[in-house]
């Protein structure tokens, strides 16, 4: 139902990248090629709950992370520039990471500690590995939420499908995104552009922010930036 309630993706709603050496592969005979490697598109389900609210999908290969999440951006808080004398109040996020790392976080504001009333971002953050699976018995030993395809596998063992496409759904799917398919491949749209390690285009910020209102706290991002490099040399 859904799926049905989408209508097929436009040109103008979508946004292509190719990161920059792609073609350089052995692989690929055709040096001049405008296949893909990144892409983001604005999606609209046409229901009274969900009317004008804008869901942006966003896939690409070769990029500064590998995740897969689900994220909510809450709007502005009435009156929160006021309170905390601020302009620029961040907006509270869910996030739902489903690889790696599997956890669901909420990003809200808190006042910075000691004297200061200016807002940080934080997070209220379950951890799924250190929150459900833990060390039993005293041993080296530990349970671990099961892989993906394990489920899956084990899903087809007992003769459930709920979690499978069904015919209809793919079928549907093919509807939306295949007029888009055909327009980039007979007009060989252009991508923009990318280095191979970074979020991807520069244009790729304009774009969601255009299309959806969605505000990146840049500070925020940087500061996770920074905590995972410190992370990453913990390691070493």
């Amino acid at each position: 139902q859904v799926l049905k309630a989408v209508s097929a993706v436009t040109i103008d709603e979508c946004l292509l990248g190719q990161y920059e050496g792609y073609s350089d592969d052995p692989t690929i005979e055709n040096k001049d090629t405008n296949t893909p490697t990144f892409a983001i598109i604005r999606l609209f389900v046409n229901t009274p709950r969900w009317s004008g609210v804008p869901f942006i999908l966003k896939a690409g290969k070769s990029l500064n992370e590998r995740k897969a999440e689900m994220r909510i951006q809450f709007k502005d808080a009435p009156g929160a520039s006021f309170m905390f004398n601020q302009p620029n109040i961040p907006r509270n996020e869910l996030v739902m990471r489903l690889q790696p790392n599997e956890s669901i976080y909420m990003k809200t504001n808190v006042k910075s500690p000691g004297f200061n009333s200016k807002p940080v971002q934080s997070e209220l953050q379950v951890n799924y590995d250190t929150g459900f699976f833990i060390r039993t018995g005293g041993t080296k030993e530990k349970t671990c939420n099961p892989d993906a395809y394990t489920r899956l596998i084990l899903d087809v063992l007992r003769g459930k499908s709920a979690a499978f496409v069904r015919a209809d759904e793919l079928k549907r799917s093919w509807e939306i995104f295949t007029p888009l398919l055909h327009k980039i491949e007979n007009d060989n749209v252009t991508p923009f552009a990318y280095a191979p390690g970074s979020r991807g285009p520069k244009e790729m910020d304009d774009f969601i922010s255009q299309k959806s209102g969605y505000k990146r706290n840049s500070d925020y991002a940087s500061a996770y930036a920074k905590d995972n490099t410190q992370v990453e040399k913990s390691k070493l």
